[in-house]
């Protein structure tokens, strides 16, 4: 996506309307733009990489299964067993797995050529994610100690009953609220600024090649090169997004299942 130059000649840089793009049909009646074709393809992508690669494992695998398998024992290994040990590891290692890859994937879309946006640039996926890793502590917390959980969140222990007052209440909005709210922004917002600095680096390098001319076009070749250091940024961004969701939503179920809990 990129801003359109204007007919006057003049320069504009993208603003917000980048992520409300035009209604392209409907389906059910709910409307379907852009940004949701580049979701669907990446759970298209992911989910059919994750079926070929683990389908027919071999003893000694070929490339393509090598390189599945080295993803998926990053997350087991470095996440899921580092954070919550073998038992609980593995016994949460399935929605680990999908919020990794699916937040990667469609991260990634951010600097694929004719797709130009991340599926996670618009709030309704962060969102889902962070619902998702929230309501995976709550259960998590609940199943470890149904009586005690939101007693022990709400209520620490070793705290002088008349500081409940203020201690409660802000824990309340820390670990009820404030988590799931943190968790969609800090995504989000990498995303969108990401596109952003993109567009704005790539659509300028156009204007003064193609439509300032002239010496502008040394400018042109300014842009272009910060575009493209900003998309080998973009792309580090892009897994460190998908690893630090997945370590967070991963630290909060540990916090859930802790002995005190």
């Amino acid at each position: 996506m990129t801003p359109r130059l204007a007919s006057d000649g003049e320069f504009h840089g993208p603003s917000i309307n980048e992520f409300f793009p035009e209604i392209l049909f409907d389906v059910a009646g709910i409307p379907v733009h852009r940004i949701h074709l580049v979701q669907l393809l990446s759970v298209i992508v992911v989910v059919l990489i994750l079926w070929l690669g683990t389908r027919n494992m071999r003893v000694v695998p070929g490339r393509f299964q090598s390189l599945v398998e080295m993803g998926l024992g990053f997350v087991r290994g470095n996440i899921a067993h580092d954070l919550l040990g073998r038992k609980d590891g593995d016994r949460f290692l399935p929605i680990l797995t999908t919020i990794f890859f699916m937040v990667l994937f469609m991260n990634i879309t951010g600097i694929i050529p004719f797709l130009n946006i991340a599926g996670t640039s618009i709030a309704a996926v962060p969102l889902t994610l962070a619902l998702v890793s929230y309501f995976t502590f709550i259960y998590a917390g609940i199943k470890k100690s149904p009586g005690g959980f939101f007693k022990n969140a709400l209520f620490p222990a070793g705290v002088p009953w008349p500081v409940y007052i203020i201690v409660t209440p802000i824990e309340f909005l820390s670990t009820f609220i404030i988590r799931p709210v943190t968790l969609m922004l800090r995504l989000l917002m990498n995303m969108v600024v990401g596109h952003m600095l993109l567009v704005l680096c790539f659509a300028a390098t156009q204007f003064f090649f193609f439509t300032a001319g002239g010496g502008w076009a040394a400018l042109g070749v300014g842009t272009l090169a910060f575009g493209g250091a900003f998309t080998l940024f973009e792309i580090l961004v892009a897994v460190l997004q998908a690893y630090v969701f997945t370590v967070l939503t991963a630290v909060y179920i540990q916090l859930a299942v802790a002995e005190e809990h």
